[in-house]
């Protein structure tokens, strides 16, 4: 049953080669994996629950993070990606339309299907009025990630699937109308997210979308950028910061709230509300304010003996060193490193950049001496401000929402196939502390 006039019209405009195409064809071979799974070894035990751990597991196939190795998108790792995805020039950074296509598909596409998913996603990036006056309703001075998720509230209203759903749609396609609203979100996302940048910081001037332009060029443009190395920083950004497997906070919440049936929007927006956590994705405008406090009290060209003064000023007032450490990794994060190296390339001079290189030398070694840390390494918050900062994105509080507008395309995925598979709603046990308690004594 076609679930919605205007999605009936899109199918018959799609060739083979697009990307709804491939996963048409993609999906029923992994529907049969999954019940084969099941039914082979649905009661293998993969580990045991104790009592410090949290929840059980979800099943994610767009990437996966290893403590030692960092985060391969479906089994790529990052320099893997640089190198195989297509770029908008030669030895350019990766496209993030190329990992939008990775991750749904588990293949490598060509610069035409990219090409062709680029023009798809600006045909799609119309956002209605109403959007804009529900977020010019708050005021301007509203942290930037309320403004955010407030107009992806607002755009729920289009959603495909809530109509499709209320038309009795097959649950054997819902995937299809969370497919629809998954490509326009990712298309309006630097739209609305533009508007609040310039609301905020630049008398709400907006600068239109400039169609010759792909999705990372295109956002940068928005916002007010045309520098081409600020628009390889832009691709770099939003392709690295997309999708970091399933268990980080904004990927569960959205997986989380998607279970229930609720569109992509709505679990979207919820995933924001995560990201904007300062122990998830406001992590980024910590870490330039803490250099930026560095640099205020010792000066930009600090030495290291001064630099670790400061890192046990900041440790023993209570704080942590922001950008520093990781839940999962045990090493530096590939993210981080990849960041260094266009530093390396684009603004090897940067004094901020410096002060980050020398930051990498100082603090591993003091979170070691700690004792305490298990990752003492550079995350992907410890680069992302200064190179951003350096082209003149200045504003830290609003690179939460950069963090949003890329992480939408790993969510998005995620929730694409999470209806494809027919993943249950997420239901995880809860116990009391006195139950707890009491098992507890009972194994002792």
């Amino acid at each position: 049953m076609v679930f919605h006039k205007s999605v009936s019209l899109l199918s018959k405009l799609r060739s083979r080669a697009d990307l709804h195409s491939q996963l048409k064809e993609l999906i029923p071979e992994q529907q049969e994996r999954l019940k084969k799974l099941k039914s082979e070894h649905g009661k293998v035990q993969l580990g045991n629950i104790t009592v410090d751990m949290g929840n059980d597991g979800i099943i994610v196939g767009t990437s996966l993070l290893d403590p030692e190795e960092g985060i391969r998108f479906r089994g790529l790792s990052i320099p893997e990606c640089q190198k195989l995805l297509p770029a908008a020039k030669p030895d350019g950074e990766p496209l993030p339309e190329g990992l939008l296509w990775l991750l749904l598909t588990g293949k490598v596409p060509t610069k035409e299907q990219v090409d062709a998913l680029s023009k798809e996603l600006r045909n799609r990036a119309t956002v209605p009025d109403h959007v804009y006056k529900t977020i010019d309703a708050l005021p301007v001075t509203a942290h930037p990630m309320t403004q955010f998720a407030t107009g992806v509230m607002a755009l729920q209203v289009q959603s495909e699937f809530q109509k499709a759903y209320e038309k009795g749609i097959h649950k054997s396609k819902y995937w299809e109308p969370t497919y629809e609203d998954s490509l326009s979100l990712i298309a309006q996302l630097p739209i609305v997210a533009s508007y609040v940048y310039r609301r905020i910081y630049k008398n709400g001037q907006v600068i239109p979308m400039d169609h010759s332009l792909d999705y990372g060029g295109n956002f940068a443009h928005m916002l007010g950028f045309d520098n081409p190395s600020m628009l390889e920083l832009m691709r770099l950004y939003v392709t690295i910061h997309s999708d970091h497997e399933g268990g980080n906070v904004s990927a569960h919440t959205g997986h989380l709230v998607a279970s229930a049936l609720s569109d992509p929007y709505l679990s979207f927006a919820a995933a924001l509300n995560g990201l904007a956590g300062p122990l998830h994705g406001l992590a980024n405008q910590e870490v330039l304010l803490w250099i930026k406090s560095v640099v205020e009290e010792c000066g930009e060209n600090v030495t290291k003996e001064h630099l670790k003064d400061y890192v046990w000023k900041t440790l023993n007032s209570g704080k942590v060193v922001p950008g520093f450490g990781h839940g999962v990794l045990r090493k530096t994060d590939p993210r981080y490193t990849c960041q260094r190296e266009f530093a390396l390339k684009h603004l090897p001079d940067d004094p901020l950049f410096k002060l980050v290189s020398n930051l990498y030398q100082v603090v591993p070694p003091i979170l070691l001496e700690l004792g305490k840390v298990k990752n003492p390494w550079p995350n992907v918050d410890a680069h992302s401000g200064v190179l951003l900062n350096h082209y003149g994105l200045t504003e830290a509080r609003y690179y939460t929402v950069l963090f949003g507008v890329s992480r939408a395309i790993g969510i998005c995925a995620q929730l694409i196939w999470d209806r494809a598979l027919g993943l249950p709603l997420e239901r995880p046990k809860s116990v009391t502390m006195e139950w707890l308690e009491n098992y507890c004594k009972k194994a002792s």
